[in-house]
């Protein structure tokens, strides 16, 4: 792990991020009323997502997301690319974030300002992060699938466990200006919750400009848009070549855990994610 860079207990790639960087952002970014920023765990669905609204944005209008690569579309607030765009940024504006919550600005805990969190399938979270670090140079890729389960269900990957990252966020599920997805559900059923996530905005969309968004959302479509599928991204960071949508389904980790691996992951959730109410995980 000595590839990362550990800031209060947290572990984020050497790469895009500075320590103090992290703690400018925490306790000096100013966070505005009229923002609306994406939040997520990585691999959780957080590009699909952002696809979505910018798409809502404009009605349905590709132009934009077709135009202007994702990351400058809704910037990441904790990455040295992202951060000075939103700095200088006049009006309401998209912000995407997979920072934990003791890391997050403190500005947001007293705005109005409204958090979309999706969640998903923490085993399929872990299957995506592998074989996504097996594309990039973000950090030192793990020699199997059996490694990286280790260190998953330890917190030692990029921005920590997710089971503390999620328990926190969801502690705040009953803000008004909170909104919490599922991916299982976003992929069920995406038209509703297009529909969920126009009536949280306060965004209200024509049946066609609703057609358009899920044409020009699904997967197929954001896999062929270069503006969205990673890539862009240049060769120091994926030699390789990047694409970041691989498979856009659910329940693919049952093509990987061994019997063993389910067994011991099921354990975990059963201990680390007590307490919270019955349906609040889709998956389980």
């Amino acid at each position: 792990m000595s590839d990362y860079l550990w800031f209060e207990g947290i572990p984020f790639p050497n790469l895009q991020y500075e320590k103090e960087r992290l703690e400018e952002i925490r306790d000096k970014f100013v966070i505005r009323d009229e923002d609306t920023i994406i939040l997520t765990y990585p691999k959780s669905g957080t590009n699909w997502l952002t696809e979505i609204v910018c798409l809502i944005q404009t009605k349905g209008d590709p132009n934009w997301i077709q135009s202007v690569p994702i990351w400058d579309r809704v910037p990441s607030i904790e990455t040295q690319k992202g951060y000075p765009l939103l700095i200088n940024k006049e009006g309401p504006r998209l912000i995407s974030s997979h920072l934990p919550f003791h890391l997050f600005p403190n500005s947001f805990f007293s705005s109005k300002a409204k958090v979309i969190y999706v969640i998903r399938n923490p085993r399929d979270v872990l299957v995506s992060g592998y074989f996504f670090l097996s594309k990039t140079k973000y950090v030192k890729y793990p020699e199997s699938l059996t490694t990286y389960f280790e260190w998953f269900l330890k917190g030692n990957v990029v921005y920590g466990s997710w089971f503390e990252h999620t328990c926190a966020w969801i502690s705040m599920r009953e803000r008004d200006n909170f909104l919490i997805l599922s991916y299982e559900d976003i992929k069920k059923d995406t038209k509703s919750t297009i529909k969920k996530i126009c009536d949280f905005l306060g965004k209200k969309l024509e049946p066609d400009e609703l057609d358009m968004i899920l044409k020009y959302s699904s997967f197929k479509a954001m896999k062929e848009n270069k503006m969205s599928n990673f890539s862009l991204i240049k060769e120091y960071i994926a030699p390789n070549g990047l694409v970041l949508l691989r498979k856009g389904m659910t329940g693919d980790w049952k093509n990987h855990f061994t019997v063993a691996q389910a067994e011991a992951f099921d354990k975990v959730f059963q201990e680390k994610m007590a307490g919270f109410p019955p349906g609040l995980f889709p998956w389980e």
